[in-house]
């Protein structure tokens, strides 16, 4: 019970100072325009991108498919990559990562904190975008499967959070380049999970990988529950619910690992005093 309280407290308080962090940069009124520039700039990269590559106008089908992986990619960039960068920005930029640890809250609520307030931003990120591409770029989407939607929102961003906790153990034993962990992953998984194109475009050991990976099955879900239909024909043979129950065990997958292999990374950590240790890079 202790425990639990210890991680609720440190959850609560890695929450508001991510937030601060995020927010408390500037003025109000700047990080509000910063917030809708940044979103809908990298939708601009990404149609002209597509109209260059694809050739295809943005009345091709196959437009609103790339559009929605990309915006819901959002908070991976954000979540997974956010959590691990927290370890690097508390321990060598802040110099607080001690402290944290020696207060009396548990360090592994603190990051998922931390991955709250990256989720907040990014979910920001994503509403502009969606809402940017509804009204200039034509994209329409429907709510047709509400349920579907909310339940594969959670299970994606609880899975995201958990492995990005797995990744802030990684980043913890990491000297230098710490702050690489979490954007070598999250760009890997963008190539691999789908997020842009079909899976049948990569070479077949590619292909295998992909499957494998969690995001590609959250955003097939997320593409069926906002445009009726899937991107991937390997997946076209799952039903909803069976997208659900592998989105529900790759869950539980990385709550375990995350669990396991952090506490592992913190008890090396603290024995080579990596906790304090700044290389000033």
């Amino acid at each position: 019970m202790r425990r639990l309280r210890e991680a609720w407290q440190g959850f609560k308080a890695g929450a508001w100072l991510g937030w601060q962090i995020e927010s408390n940069w500037t003025e109000p009124f700047l990080f509000a325009i910063y917030s809708v520039i940044k979103p809908v700039a990298g939708v601009l990269i990404l149609v002209f991108m597509y109209l260059v590559v694809a050739q295809g106008g943005l009345e091709n089908p196959l437009f609103p498919q790339v559009f929605l992986g990309t915006t819901f990619y959002l908070y991976v960039v954000n979540v997974l990559s956010g959590i691990s960068w927290s370890v690097h920005d508390d321990r060598e930029h802040y110099g607080m990562l001690k402290y944290v640890y020696m207060a009396p809250l548990h360090l592994y609520g603190y990051l998922l904190g931390r991955g709250a307030a990256k989720t907040l931003v990014a979910t920001i990120s994503v509403l502009i975008t969606l809402a940017f591409g509804m009204a200039f770029l034509r994209v329409r989407l429907s709510l047709g499967s509400p349920g579907l939607l909310a339940a594969a929102l959670m299970l994606g961003l609880a899975a995201l959070a958990f492995y990005g906790i797995l990744l802030a153990g990684v980043s913890l034993l990491i000297a230098r380049h710490g702050w690489m962990v979490g954007d070598v992953v999250a760009g890997g998984l963008y190539l691999l999970c789908g997020a842009a194109f079909p899976l049948a475009l990569l070479p077949a050991p590619f292909r295998a990988l992909g499957l494998g990976l969690p995001p590609t099955y959250w955003l097939e879900a997320l593409r069926r529950a906002l445009l009726g239909a899937g991107l991937h024909p390997e997946l076209a043979a799952l039903s909803d619910a069976q997208l659900l129950l592998i989105l529900a065990g790759s869950t539980l997958l990385g709550v375990a690992l995350s669990a396991g292999l952090f506490r592992a990374a913190e008890r090396i950590a603290v024995r080579r005093g990596l906790l304090d240790m700044q290389t000033m890079y």
